[in-house]
């Protein structure tokens, strides 16, 4: 009689050491990016990278726990997720804490966070459980649009404060629902409008203006975008960064040379890609990017082998954030979109968008432990 063929688990290290990887070469340079402004404005040259490295031990810590956790558990508590989340975005906009023309903050036991991070992983786990809840009921144009809202709804209520982070929620949303359903057409007539949109963004913006639908920095970040000789003070951060992509070359001027960074403000945050370039060159930045189609693939693959579909469509959900938040900020850095303050994902300075995007990979990482494996011995 032919012996049974054994069971054993898979657990991605190659996604875990890549995660790992990533967050500490964005330690390095943006502790290069920051020490100049850290000196000069802190009296400590480390401020940042030691803050950094503690918000990089406790994303490392929460991706390990959330890791050896069965991810079932996570639908339980998703509906409470999302109302605490709605909560925290309510009381932001009541006494958040003011930061680059907007409340996007809110202060809680010393602790400043920014909610609207909170609300793209409540919505994942959340249509995460509503897809996998309802199946092919998600077909049905009531059902769609009930299931659609969880996303839709916050992403518009968060446009008003935060139009980057409101455009990750809806395109996570997006992009979860299109592969949850079976018709095509409305995410193609979606698709066209975002095209269209992209391409009037100007006339679109002065439209929006006459109607006092955006706020004025909102429309400053796109009127400075298409016309940026008569915006030189919006676009200086802009400029600055362009000159040292340029300057990069193709094998950068070495690490901690930069010379931007002396003239850039913050340039460990949204910008720190434009501090690559110009320290690494064209082979730094393709390099760092490979990094990320790496991960995105491994995340891919996760989904496609999960145990189940709610465990596939919480990785969807979390590559999309990822993929997004990477593409979003790139572009923003090279000047392809307007300013929308996107951090490049785990090399960027902020405490918040650390710990919560290494908790998803953790959760990325508790499918992957279900996924079974034959040993044919």
């Amino acid at each position: 009689m032919a012996a049974k063929k054994k069971r054993k688990y898979f657990y991605d290290y190659s996604l875990l050491f890549a995660v790992i990887f990533i967050t500490g070469f964005g330690m390095i340079m943006m502790y290069s990016a920051s020490g100049y402004s850290a000196q000069s404005q802190m009296n400590d040259a480390m401020y940042f990278l030691r803050h950094q490295a503690v918000f990089a031990a406790g994303g490392l810590v929460a991706m390990l726990i959330v890791s050896v956790i069965d991810y079932h558990l996570t639908a339980i508590f998703s509906k409470i997720l999302y109302i605490v989340a709605w909560l925290l975005i309510v009381a932001t906009m009541v006494i958040g804490v003011a930061s680059h023309g907007s409340a996007r903050w809110i202060r809680l036991g010393g602790v400043r966070f920014q909610p609207s991070e909170i609300m793209k992983i409540a919505v994942i786990v959340l249509l995460s459980y509503l897809i996998t809840h309802y199946g092919y009921q998600i077909n049905n144009g009531r059902t769609w649009w009930k299931v659609a809202l969880v996303g839709i709804a916050p992403g518009i209520v968060v446009a008003a404060t935060n139009l980057s982070t409101a455009m990750i929620i809806l395109g996570i949303t997006f992009f979860m629902m299109w592969i949850a359903s079976k018709k095509y057409w409305p995410f193609v007539l979606c698709g066209v409008a975002g095209v269209l949109v992209y391409i009037f963004a100007y006339p679109m913006a002065k439209l929006l203006s006459a109607l006092n639908i955006l706020q004025d920095y909102q429309l400053t970040r796109i009127f400075a975008w298409k016309d940026p000789a008569s915006y030189s003070d919006e676009t200086f951060q802009t400029l600055q960064g362009l000159y040292a992509i340029g300057s990069g070359g193709i094998f950068g001027k070495g690490l901690g040379e930069s010379v931007q960074k002396f003239l850039m403000p913050e340039a460990q945050n949204d910008m720190i890609f434009t501090i690559i370039c110009e320290e690494l060159g064209l082979f730094g930045a393709i390099s760092l990017i490979l990094i990320y189609v790496f991960i995105i693939y491994r995340l891919f693959d996760i989904a496609r082998n999960a145990r189940d579909l709610y465990g596939s469509m919480l990785v969807i959900g979390i590559l999309c954030h990822i993929s997004l938040q990477v593409i979003l900020n790139i572009g923003v850095a090279t000047n392809t979109i307007p300013n929308t303050g996107v951090t490049l994902p785990f090399v960027s300075y902020g405490g918040t968008s650390l710990i919560l995007l290494m908790a998803e990979i953790g959760l990325a990482l508790s499918v992957s432990r279900q996924i079974r494996l034959e040993d044919p011995t």
